[in-house]
């Protein structure tokens, strides 16, 4: 199901394609996340509205570049939440699940507390067994599949947790622990995330690559200048795991939303 946009007032300065990917590129941050917010809240419609009984599965990246989107998802009506389940991408290992710098918290924070779909999953990032959490988690993800994927890219390329040294476009897990990449532990210090390097944890659990790219529509969204040169690697370079957000590509059904800033080293 190719989903179709809303109109939300605000029109793109810039409608791109490379290769499957369709690329959109907004002014400023806010009118980006609207956009996205836009094209989720539809796809989410159309996903429900297709069979009375069914349940739309979602699942979120939770970092400050998703502030906009979420905030913007949050103000959508017309979505049946209770029929929503809902799913995350990652989460760091060895932190309480209250701490305010997990994915968890982010979530709640930021789109979950307002809008309360029916089922939320989430990764326990405080488990002693992290292979079987692995394993849980898997049998959910796969259980079906994902409807809409609402995910990011890193500075240095990254699909969730998919650094460069770990990313596999034919993972044969869905979900896996990682080992982070330093500029990803150094991405969540420049976000503001945490005071230091030292305080970033270097383990975490990850959905990997193949159930992002199985999903049925995917929305990345992307602002800001630090990631203008992980942009241009992913649509200008080649599809490789030196560059993991390359593959989106590849999708058939996928939007990438950017603003200026990220956008900013296109010469088309």
């Amino acid at each position: 199901m190719n989903y179709r946009q809303e109109s939300t007032g605000v029109q793109p300065r810039k409608r791109l394609q490379f290769e499957r990917l369709v690329v959109e590129v907004y002014e400023t941050r806010e009118e980006m996340g609207a956009a996205a917010a836009a094209r989720v809240a539809e796809a989410l419609r159309q996903e429900l509205a297709a069979e009375e009984a069914a349940r739309a599965r979602v699942i979120f990246a939770a970092a400050p570049s998703q502030n906009e989107f979420l905030s913007s998802l949050q103000q959508e009506r017309e979505i049946d939440w209770p029929r929503v389940v809902g799913f995350h991408l990652d989460e760091y290992l060895g932190l309480p699940a209250d701490a305010p710098q997990t994915f968890r918290t982010y979530l709640r924070d930021h789109i979950i507390a307002a809008v309360r779909p029916g089922v939320m999953n989430w990764i326990d990032g405080e488990t002693a067994d992290p292979t079987a959490e692995c394993e849980r988690y898997a049998r959910l993800i796969d259980g079906a599949p994902l409807d809409v994927a609402c995910i990011g890219i890193g500075e240095n390329g990254h699909l969730a947790f998919n650094d460069p040294p770990v990313a596999d476009f034919a993972d044969p897990v869905s979900v896996k622990v990682v080992e982070l990449d330093p500029r990803d532990r150094r991405q969540q210090v420049n976000d503001g995330c945490f005071p230091n390097l030292d305080a970033v944890p270097r383990q975490a659990i990850t959905v990997t690559i193949p159930p992002i790219m199985r999903s049925r529509f995917i929305s990345c969204v992307v602002p800001g200048p630090r990631k203008a040169e992980a942009v241009r690697a992913a649509l200008t370079g080649p599809v490789t795991t030196d560059c993991p957000a390359s593959i989106l590509r590849r999708h058939p059904n996928a939007v990438l939303f950017l603003d200026e800033a990220a956008a900013s080293l296109l010469t088309v």
